[in-house]
């Protein structure tokens, strides 16, 4: 969990309209944000949703200290009353989120706030770093693990990251989206996240000789006995000194578990050469890891090349999102509330894509035959009967319509916090990987494909079509 406080991580612009709204008798005023996104990273068919942990915390704990309040009181702008506010900041309202893990698509809100103005406002930069940050490392890490086909993705970015949270929390995203584990320590100690890791070439250039060193290493470890072979001549040298390693010094204490990992070179030739060289020394269980500039492109160019790995350990273009390091999710009001009635609002643009999609809402998500085919926005106070036919269409190309008959569905959004109390059970992170990887099933393979993806349905009821088009012809005439 997050043990820090740190309130003043906000956008100051937050604070003046926090302070504006009670300047202006707004401070009770019930509002409605959601988050969302409009386009997947790496013009991927889908994003992973993330950092909603670490958001309930910081939402459920946030308080302002006297020091914050005193240097916010030091800018001499903001009112006595609204100072005062602070000093006693309690979130009082409610949350409702799709659970870390699922796969989520343009469009459809995966955070609704329902509290009021000031607290909705100071809440929006935590919000959208934490669930833009580790929504983007997933979703990058699904795409890598995908693209190993089955063996092992090691995150082993912490170097590289931008940051000592981007670290930490990366690695953790990356772990819900399927990685195996991760170089960086302090993630396993908070998260549980299974570190790990040998030597680097230090260790070997610390010795007289490649083999002294790996015989080291073996005696210290050897059930960790995964031994760097690229510090000198990886075919002449380093494969040969291990093999001779593993033979004299492992398998005589009844250890056969065994890796060697390469840094460098041509890995699609060097490791077809060093499984030929392993198995004719008898280490058919030796396993084989690579590392070093790795991306889902080269895996699968690799793989596609007769590569013979067993695991790839990923850093920068991992921990970074390197080939698209920004994840769009933003911060809308969609509604208001008055004397208990919801009144929806939207934002228009001359861009249509930032065009809001008013109200507040609850999402759907069908299936036919176990597949997710549909995603649909409704009311909040709408209900799909599964009984009857629905009809779908697609919102980019509204003359392409599909009905369904046999299908099933389910609310994608639940509460998390009520009243300001949090009323979602945290699940573990071995529990929110299960779930992504079961969501992952759901998907066509269309929608998983790295180029040219299938576009997934993101829908909206009839009813919420017509408030949409109702607010946008009004503003019109406005």
């Amino acid at each position: 969990m997050n043990d820090r406080n740190i309130p003043l991580l906000c956008d100051y612009y937050e604070y003046t309209m926090a302070n504006g709204f009670i300047e202006n008798n707004l401070k009770d005023q019930i509002v409605y944000f959601d988050i969302f996104f409009r386009n997947v990273p790496d013009n991927g068919g889908f994003a992973i949703a993330a950092g909603l942990e670490q958001l309930i915390d910081y939402i459920s704990t946030l308080r302002f200290t006297d020091s914050d309040v005193e240097f916010l009181r030091s800018k001499k702008i903001f009112s006595e009353e609204f100072l005062q506010y602070l000093e006693d900041f309690r979130f009082t309202g409610d949350v409702w989120a799709v659970p870390e893990g699922t796969p989520v698509f343009p469009g459809e809100p995966i955070v609704t706030i329902r509290s009021t103005a000031p607290e909705a406002q100071i809440l929006e930069t935590f919000a959208l770093l934490t669930l833009n940050h580790q929504t983007l490392i997933a979703t990058k890490a699904s795409r890598i693990v995908r693209a190993a086909a089955g063996r092992t993705v090691l995150e082993f970015g912490s170097r590289r990251a931008q940051g000592t949270d981007a670290a930490i929390m990366g690695a953790r995203a990356a772990y819900i989206a399927g990685c195996g584990g991760t170089a960086c320590t302090v993630t396993d100690k908070m998260y549980g996240v299974p570190a790990s890791g040998t030597m680097a070439h230090s260790w070997v250039q610390m010795f007289d000789s490649e083999y002294e060193a790996f015989k080291a290493f073996i005696e210290l470890y050897p059930t960790n006995a995964t031994l760097l072979v690229d510090t000198y001549d990886t075919l002449n040298s380093g494969i040969p000194n291990a093999i001779k390693a593993f033979k004299e010094v492992l398998l005589p204490k009844g250890y056969t578990k065994c890796a060697i990992r390469l840094d460098s070179g041509d890995f699609a030739f060097l490791t077809k050469q060093a499984r030929k060289m392993l198995d004719e020394a008898g280490l058919k269980d030796c396993g084989i890891v690579v590392s070093n500039a790795l991306d889902e492109w080269l895996i699968k160019d690799l793989l596609d090349q007769g590569a013979d790995i067993n695991a790839f350990g990923v850093g920068d273009n991992l921990i970074t999102s390197h080939s698209c390091p920004v994840f769009g999710g933003v911060y809308k009001l969609v509604a208001i509330e008055k004397d208990g009635q919801i009144i929806p609002k939207i934002k228009i643009s001359e861009n249509v894509e930032k065009i809001t999609t008013p109200h507040f809402k609850k999402v759907y998500r069908i299936y036919e035959n176990g597949k997710a085919i549909a995603d649909l926005l409704c009311l909040h106070d709408e209900t799909i009967d599964a009984s009857k036919p629905l009809e779908l269409f697609d919102p980019k190309a509204t003359w392409k319509t599909k009905t369904v008959k046999d299908y099933t569905l389910r609310e994608l959004m639940v509460p998390v916090i009520k009243n300001g109390e949090v009323v979602y059970d945290l699940p573990c992170l071995e529990d929110i990987r299960s779930y992504c990887s079961r969501e992952l099933d759901t998907l066509w393979d269309e929608i998983k494909r790295f180029s040219n993806p299938h576009r997934y349905y993101v829908d909206m009821s009839h009813k919420l079509w017509d408030v949409r088009n109702e607010l946008i012809n009004g503003s019109r005439q406005s």
